[in-house]
């Protein structure tokens, strides 16, 4: 993978700025958001920190203590020594596999947690959306793997933009129609002395999210792609998650068919005489990795160097109950593992039967999009701290999760009630400022999102 000195250490030239670097480094930039002041727009954070004008930086250089230090409920925080842990688990399995390293941004939207995943010596940060692209740019990310057809005008002139005044800025999209091709090729018409780089999706399967569904279908899109003058094929790409009732066989076929259409591109002349540098060859969430690095192993040698490029980005944080199931190393424990890495700290607000309970996070702040939350643990008047056996969450409302008690359950207004949720993805999105804690529960850092 890329060194950490190569990702993260590179200045940034801005098209608002004449391509002057706006910033020099990917750490300055992330620096910046220390400077930022603490406000009211932040969930669970200290209100007198806000009063008193503190800076993000100011406020995390207190290390204060996440249940004593004025920090208000619902409050969501991410364990520091699990964040360590998964960084490198994820970095080292692609060292171990000779993948690269393109880790989802989309999942987190954090600056900082882009710059640890650089510093891992991830290659770049994929994206979805333009506007994620965006954010990278202005946190100085160098290299981009937007997972997506890009047909939109003005984010293409963006791009084009960025491409003409930053000659190491890397970009890459997909491609998964004819049509696609064409409208990207109209919007960079004139725009652009550098080609788009464009990598041709292949669909999961015939009832897939999006990609093309067929090798021939691919094949003609790649010859679209050939014959623009804006855009430059640089490989394929995929998901396979999105496939229907995927298993460990479906998978590994849906693989190996797309690192065959690599090999069907090359044969055909269609990277020859283009200047690139490398075949990308790209899939990987955070579920199927094993049959990725697996499957990209046995890639044949092609007329130029393979990029295998995995882009997994749930693993940062991993979570309760959705991947601590579904991720490989559950299947491959000599390999490592993951640590769910959030809790999402609720109080009680009401008791009103024997065995009910209602504490005050709801739909605003809590992901359910794939289950309800799990109750970790429950922390009494007294600062101690008990497993949450016996409370189960039955239901959300806007503000309020609904607890159902069992008989003889110990649990009091104002007791703290640790959650653990599902799905990364849309647990970062609720919250614009997460802190890090400490294993003594004192908040070292605190982590921003942009979403």
């Amino acid at each position: 993978m890329a060194s950490a000195e190569a990702a993260g250490q590179q200045p940034h030239p801005d098209p608002a700025t004449d391509g002057k670097p706006a910033r020099t480094t990917v750490r300055e930039a992330v620096r910046e958001l220390d400077r930022e002041r603490v406000d009211h727009r932040f969930k669970g954070l200290p209100p007198d920190a806000a009063d008193a004008g503190l800076t993000v930086g100011e406020l995390a250089a207190q290390h204060r203590d996440l249940h004593t230090g004025g920090f208000t409920t619902p409050v969501l925080t991410l364990d520091g020594e699990a964040l360590d842990h998964n960084l490198a688990a994820l970095a080292a399995f692609c060292d171990r596999h000779g993948l690269e390293f393109a880790p989802h941004g989309k999942t987190c939207m954090a600056p900082r947690l882009f710059e640890r995943q650089l510093e891992q010596g991830a290659w770049g940060i994929t994206v979805a959306m333009p506007h994620q692209a965006r954010v990278c740019r202005a946190f100085g990310i160098r290299r981009i793997f937007l997972a997506n057809e890009l047909v939109d005008a003005p984010a293409l002139h963006w791009v084009a933009a960025e491409l003409a005044a930053d000659p190491e800025f890397e970009f890459v999209a997909y491609v998964d129609s004819v049509r696609g091709v064409a409208l990207m090729d109209a919007a960079l018409a004139g725009r652009t002395t550098r080609p788009v780089d464009v990598v041709v999706e292949l669909g999961a399967g015939a009832e897939g999210r999006t990609g093309v569904r067929t090798a021939a279908e691919c094949m003609d899109v790649a010859r679209a792609v050939a014959a623009a003058p804006t855009l430059r094929l640089a490989g394929v790409a995929g998901y396979e998650a999105t496939m229907p009732g995927a298993d460990a066989d479906s998978v590994r076929e849906w693989l190996r068919s797309l690192t065959a259409l690599a090999a069907d591109f090359d044969a055909a002349g269609l990277f020859k005489g283009t200047g690139l540098e490398r075949i990308v060859v790209s899939a990987g969430g955070s579920e199927w990795f094993d049959a990725v690095a697996e499957v990209f192993a046995a890639i044949p040698e092609l007329s130029l160097p393979v990029q295998r490029l995995l882009r997994s980005g749930a693993y940062v944080s991993h979570d309760h109950g959705w991947y601590s199931g579904l991720t490989p190393f559950n299947r491959h424990p000599e390999e490592g593992g993951l640590l769910p890495a959030f809790r999402l700290w609720t109080q009680v607000v009401s008791r009103p039967t024997p065995g009910q309970a209602f504490v005050n996070a709801g739909k605003r702040d809590i992901a359910y999009d794939l289950g309800l939350p799990e109750v970790l643990a429950v922390r009494g008047a007294d600062g101690t701290e008990r497993p949450g056996t016996g409370i189960t969450v039955t239901k959300l409302s806007d503000q309020h999760a609904w607890l159902e008690t069992a008989p003889g359950t110990a649990l009091e207004v104002g007791d703290r009630v640790a959650l653990g949720m599902a799905h990364p993805c849309t647990i970062f999105e609720k919250w614009p400022l997460i802190p890090v804690t400490g294993p003594d529960g004192t908040v070292t850092e605190l982590v921003r999102t942009f979403f």
